[in-house]
Formats: structure tokens, C-alpha cells, sequence
């Protein structure tokens, strides 16, 4: 299998406020919406975030088990880098703005960087993030270090 991802699949309970958040929001411009079923946001190069109604993912894909075996928010982070410290607040205060049900603000880290978290109207957190030691070249290869 080549080393790769193409698609980020979140299972959300109401896709109207999932709009409202990230599409009203966060002004991110999606792909295509299918409504009551999937909205696709195009994330990077040949990449999608699909935030699917979790009642059809479930009917597809079988039940969401917390790893975990408890309650709280999905065992994972997506990530989303800023150039500075400043982005990293600016994307926090917009998440807040925008209706982040949690922000936890920036600060700086023990490996050298900036960051904080918001969570979306389902739960998912997004770390933001500014990582000096995260370089990305022109032919897209990532070198962190």
C-alpha cells in the first residue's frame, strides 16, 4: 500500500450546525454538500475532510467504539500549522467566534513550539499549532527537527 491519505472522514451528528461551524465559521469553502448526508472541504493538495452524517457512516461502516472504552471527546487531534505565534491566536479567537463548544489557549510547549486547541461542534479538537522545526520543501516533503 503507498504511504498515503486522501481523505479524513469525521462522523457528525447534525450536518446543519457542522456547516454553520465550519463553513459559516471558520469561512471555509467546501466542494461539495450533499445535504443531510456529507459535506467535502478540499484541505491541502488532493486531500478532503469529509464530515459525514454519523447515522449513514454507522449504517456503512459499522459502530463508533471509543478506544478508550468511555465518554468525552474522539481519541484524535487534527492538526493545523500557522507561520507564528500570532496565527495560532488568531484561529483560536476565530474557533471561538465561530462557536467552539472549548478553546484551550496557546501557550508555549516543551518541544519548542506554540500551541492551543479548540474543539468543534462534534467534539473533534484541532490543535493549532506553530512548530519552527516543521518545514515543509517544494516538492512537499515535511522535515521536522
Amino acid at each position: 500500500m503507498e504511504q498515503s491519505l486522501s481523505l479524513i472522514t469525521l462522523g457528525v451528528a447534525d450536518l446543519t450546525v457542522t456547516h454553520s461551524f465550519y463553513v459559516d465559521g471558520l469561512g471555509w469553502t467546501p466542494t461539495l454538500v450533499v445535504p443531510d448526508d456529507v459535506i467535502f472541504i478540499q484541505i491541502g493538495h488532493g486531500v478532503l475532510l469529509s464530515l459525514w452524517n454519523s447515522e449513514a457512516m454507522i449504517a456503512e461502516a459499522g459502530p463508533i467504539v471509543d478506544a478508550r472504552g468511555g465518554d468525552g471527546a474522539p481519541p484524535i487531534t487534527l492538526g493545523h500549522l500557522t507561520a507564528d505565534e500570532k496565527g495560532v491566536d488568531d484561529v483560536l479567537d476565530l474557533a471561538a467566534k465561530a462557536g467552539s463548544p472549548r478553546v484551550i489557549p496557546g501557550e508555549r510547549r516543551p518541544w519548542g513550539g506554540y500551541s492551543g486547541y479548540f474543539s468543534d461542534p462534534d467534539g473533534y479538537r484541532w490543535e493549532i499549532a506553530h512548530n519552527p522545526g516543521f518545514v515543509v520543501d517544494e516538492s512537499g516533503r515535511v522535515r521536522i527537527g
